[in-house]
């Protein structure tokens, strides 16, 4: 009984438990079950005593309402304090691979509409246009360069443009580097 030697100071435990899960608005009888179970006593006959049967939750309830200077108290805390953080990184994993296959995912759909486009013959300028237009529609009006600026990410924009011709990188269209071709070669 987590160190308790008497019934009765385990159960104050147990209600104050059932008094936070009641706090927490958490249905109580779904987590502790009152039960009767038979005991023993002296000479052989038998007396039914209350206890409980109860979920993970409720026993995590109980550990943290408990004694801390018992050593099953504190041992059984330290458990759950272990376990919470446990799934916290697992959960955190798992919300960073599913936005990586989201973002692969939308890279390769990017990279197809692309290509798409400029083999429609639509120029660098139109992309940029509609590729705006597009992220005016998903993010509440703004358009590429004032999420940008919302968010705080560099862009090329006027910058890159002001500079002299001669000046200015020249570079292959990352679209021919994934093996698309187009109609159209320069731009």
């Amino acid at each position: 009984m987590l160190g308790y030697t008497q019934w009765r100071n385990f159960e104050e435990a147990i209600k104050r438990a059932m008094e936070s899960c009641k706090t927490s608005k958490t249905p109580v009888q779904n987590h502790f079950a009152e039960i009767g179970k038979m005991v023993e006593i002296g000479s052989g006959a038998r007396r039914e005593i209350k206890d409980y049967k109860l979920t993970r939750y409720a026993c995590y309830l109980i550990a943290m309402n408990g004694d801390t200077r018992k050593e099953e108290i504190a041992f059984a805390q330290s458990y759950f304090a272990m376990k919470t953080r446990s799934a916290e990184l697992i959960s955190q994993r798992m919300m960073d691979l599913r936005r990586l296959v989201e973002r692969d995912a939308l890279r390769d759909t990017e990279t197809h509409f692309a290509a798409v486009a400029f083999e429609r013959d639509v120029n660098q300028r139109e992309f940029a246009t509609i590729r705006s237009k597009g992220d005016a529609a998903l993010f509440g009006g703004y358009d590429t360069r004032a999420m940008k600026k919302r968010l705080g990410t560099s862009h090329r924009g006027r910058a890159h443009r002001q500079q002299p011709e001669r000046t200015r990188r020249v570079s292959i269209p990352w679209y021919h580097t994934r093996g698309f071709t187009t109609r159209r070669r320069c731009w």
